[in-house]
């Protein structure tokens, strides 16, 4: 008889799914690499076909809003995957995950064993009731469900070795650092100057400083905490939408910018050239922190193709405002198979020959002095704390929180 798994079947589907994870880099140790290849995805996604519950880059929405938004979500595995790597969970450890699903409280359940306690918890109680079913039917019953908002965290089952939160966070909030044991860490995608990263953040008294971050996207944070950005349009033709992306109280005059947008551009190019699957999200990092009129334009593919932009990323490229002129991001081709490209910038409006020439004077110094890392030190501080108790670098205030940004060798 043969015992070989059929390549459909969902233990053929999750080795398949390590092997994935691996070549993306999302695993990089065995201890994650077992307890993705153990835990029946299929379990905790029934909505979705098996071949979907098992893409690496595919989350499997399981709730939307009255707007069709989506509001809860199974994480794609690639992003589970560096979360627990930059998590590390360890036996006998306890475990806070804000925003829950099941899928991932399973996988956390394994990595701190028997010993070890893990707490999931949810704002919406139909989250909360689909994750406690899922995990007691697959056998995990011994993961504490709770339906509260997260802003406030689980007082009752505090220290925490490890919050894991996977749910887009727009700030800090004070229970998150008063309920995290001392040297213990946080794993959360925060919103900073309009970009979401998944940061690693360890506790240093009264202090949080990071310890590595990856590029990352989640639904948002609901509740007491909650904080969206803004969308104003600056054209609002059908299937041609062209609009910037606002947050942390970003004010702008949209009229000016409107008008801007019908002016002729202007190009300014940095002669710095990126490979066509290279990543650039450090570059992105680094304009949001030093360019103090920061945001990122949106468009849809009809405006593109229409040539009013010449980007039609959903969640935005890095833009310059400058008043009544914006410069946003932009690449081209430099050779014909279309694998390498350089970076530049296009202008719009009455400055926008020189708005353009500030963003790539940034893309430039990025190039000189950051491009090879180690990336960005975020270190984030109670609200109040004085200007002369930070570290040197950019500082963005929220409702909870003082974040310094700063990077290696960049003057105060």
């Amino acid at each position: 008889m043969n015992s070989t798994p059929a390549s459909d079947s969902p233990e053929a589907l999750r080795a398949g799914l390590v092997k994935q994870l691996r070549d993306l880099g999302a695993i990089r140790t065995d201890r994650v690499a077992s307890v993705i290849g153990q835990v029946p995805r299929e379990a905790f996604a029934p909505e979705a076909r098996l071949a979907e519950a098992y893409d690496p880059q595919r989350a499997v929405v399981t709730k939307r809003d009255k707007d069709g938004l989506a509001i809860s979500s199974v994480s794609a595995a690639n992003v589970q995957a560096f979360m627990l790597e930059q998590a590390d969970p360890q036996p006998g450890e306890n475990v806070l995950e804000i925003g829950s699903g099941g899928m991932n409280a399973a996988y956390l359940a394994e990595l701190v064993g028997s010993a070890g306690t893990v707490t999931t918890l949810d704002i919406d109680p139909e989250v909360t009731d689909r994750a406690r079913r899922l995990l007691a039917d697959a056998g995990y019953d011994s993961v504490h469900v709770v339906t509260a908002d997260g802003e406030f965290g689980a007082p009752g089952r505090a220290p925490f070795d490890l919050i894991e939160v996977t749910v887009g966070a727009p700030d800090i909030p004070p229970a998150w650092r008063e309920q995290l044991a001392p040297g213990g860490r946080i794993v959360v995608p925060l919103r900073v100057r309009g970009l979401m990263r998944s940061f690693v953040l360890v506790r240093e008294g009264d202090r949080l400083v990071s310890r590595g971050y990856e590029l990352c996207g989640f639904v948002p944070m609901q509740g007491a905490g909650e904080q969206r950005e803004r969308l104003v349009l600056l054209r609002n033709t059908p299937n041609e939408e062209v609009g910037l992306r606002l947050d942390d109280g970003d004010q702008v005059d949209v009229e000016a910018l409107r008008a801007a947008l019908s002016s002729p551009r202007e190009e300014v190019w940095s002669g710095v050239t990126v490979g066509g699957e290279e990543p650039i999200d450090d570059l992105d990092l680094w304009l949001a922190t030093v360019l103090d009129g920061h945001t990122r334009l949106t468009a849809t593919v009809g405006a593109r193709d229409k040539g009013i932009v010449a980007s039609a990323s959903p969640l935005g490229v890095a833009t310059l405002v400058a008043g009544d002129t914006f410069a946003y991001r932009t690449v081209r081709a430099v050779d014909e198979t279309r694998t390498r490209f350089e970076l530049g910038a296009y202008g719009h409006g009455p400055a926008a020959a020189a708005t353009a020439a500030g963003l790539v004077k940034e893309i430039r110094a990025w190039d000189q002095s950051q491009r090879s890392g180690p990336g960005a030190r975020i270190e984030i501080c109670p609200a109040g704390t004085p200007d002369d108790q930070l570290p040197a670098g950019r500082v963005v205030d929220k409702a909870h929180s003082r974040i310094s940004i700063s990077w290696p060798g960049q003057r105060p």
